[in-house]
């Protein structure tokens, strides 16, 4: 069974900081590229960031960047967002994807593993 596990989730201050990961189960992630979404309650799934498979190339949607890193162990088999300077906004379920490329592109449309998401909640 392939799988994929998000964790780091929680509760965090705004202005606070949380890393997310992204692991495997079942196979590896070597050839995959890997993205980041995230969902607010009543509103629609979106994109945050993502990692390709080959070169380490990403992308940070507009609303995140400069705060959130995406970043990918290959030894450890895991992708992770690093979220700092987090905001109200930035609270919702954080789901990580992924999808076969093997080559240096990455991004939101489909895709062919979904983890079942952490929640992340900020607030004072």
């Amino acid at each position: 069974q392939f799988d994929l596990v998000e964790s780091g989730g929680g509760l965090v201050q705004p202005g606070g900081s949380l890393r997310l990961s992204c692991a495997s189960s079942g196979f590896t992630l070597d050839e995959y590229a890997v993205a980041w979404f995230r969902q607010a309650p009543g509103k629609e799934r979106e994109g945050v960031s993502c990692i390709s498979s080959r070169g380490g190339r990403t992308n940070v949607a507009r609303f995140v960047k400069d705060r959130f890193t995406v970043s990918r162990d290959y030894a450890k088999n895991t992708v992770y967002l690093e979220m700092n300077s987090l905001k109200l906004e930035d609270s919702g379920v954080y789901y990580c994807a992924a999808e076969y490329t093997g080559d240096q592109t990455c991004g939101y449309g489909a895709m062919d593993y979904w983890g079942k998401g952490t929640l992340v909640t900020v607030s004072s």
